[in-house]
């Protein structure tokens, strides 16, 4: 067989499908959760106190470190990096 491509790139398919965006935004969220989960967990930090840190509380945390919850603020992305040790990094491309 001699075929290059035999479909659609992943990317393709999910703009056709209309879904490419929250697949973006869901894969950054997971990609975030992760590594907050991992510095939290290499620093041997619980989390109820990386929360009490953050001035929040573990149910929020919860939801920050949900791969699932792509609704997270800004500021709290922001305090836990801090609490990490890291710094937040945005930008547009």
């Amino acid at each position: 067989m001699d075929k290059k491509h035999l479909g659609s790139s992943l990317e393709e398919f999910l703009r056709q499908e209309g879904r490419l965006e929250e697949s973006r935004r869901t894969a950054v969220k997971r990609v975030l959760a992760w590594q907050i989960e991992e510095t939290r967990k290499e620093m041997k930090l619980t989390k109820v106190e990386m929360a009490r840190r953050m001035h929040t509380s573990r149910t929020q945390l919860d939801r920050l470190l949900d791969p699932e919850n792509n609704k997270v603020q800004l500021d709290t992305l922001e305090r836990a990096a801090s609490v990490l040790g890291k710094e937040l990094k945005l930008e547009l491309v």
